[in-house]
């Protein structure tokens, strides 16, 4: 029974947001168009679980919440903190920085998890990804620190996307 339900459904969470985002698109909950979501939703991850061989064993959905809700809160505090340096930091004094973050996570999920959440944070970019996959490369609007900003990184996302991939 559970080799079926793998079979069927290879990415669980994938056909519950198809689902979810065909009934969104459609502008009218009805019985038809749930069903039908549902199908793609069904369809959709089945065939292109071929592409998807090397996914996580074990994910904890609980961890994940709050890595999100946690997100969330550092997306509004960096708003206010850039905001306020672009406000008060003449160009002339801003120090912008590169830094190589070492990467603990192997997970290619975890991975991009980890480079969406610095980008998606104001003031840090992701941009590139070394080619063995071990270090991302992140871009810093303004920093005295680098290495504390790796070690932020590594210490508030990085841990906690380990736990919830492991």
């Amino acid at each position: 029974m559970v080799r079926l339900y793998n079979w069927l459904f290879p990415h669980p969470l994938l056909t519950l947001i198809l689902a979810v985002v065909w009934v969104l698109l459609q502008n009218d909950v009805t019985a038809g168009m749930v069903v039908f979501g549902i199908i793609l939703g069904i369809i959709i991850p089945r065939i292109t679980a071929v592409w998807w061989p090397d996914r996580p064993k074990s994910f904890r959905m609980g961890k994940m919440f709050s890595y999100s809700l946690m997100v969330l809160w550092d997306i509004v505090v960096s708003n206010i903190h850039v905001a306020w340096i672009v406000i008060t930091v003449p160009n002339a004094k801003l120090r912008p920085a590169w830094i190589v973050i070492p990467l603990d996570v192997k997970h290619p999920e975890a991975i991009t998890i980890l480079a969406g959440t610095i980008t998606l944070t104001p003031g840090t970019v992701s941009a590139d990804l070394s080619s063995q996959g071990n270090s991302l490369l992140v871009h810093v609007l303004h920093t005295d620190d680098p290495d504390a900003v790796r070690d932020d990184i590594k210490n508030r996302y990085e841990r906690r996307l380990l736990e919830i991939f492991s």
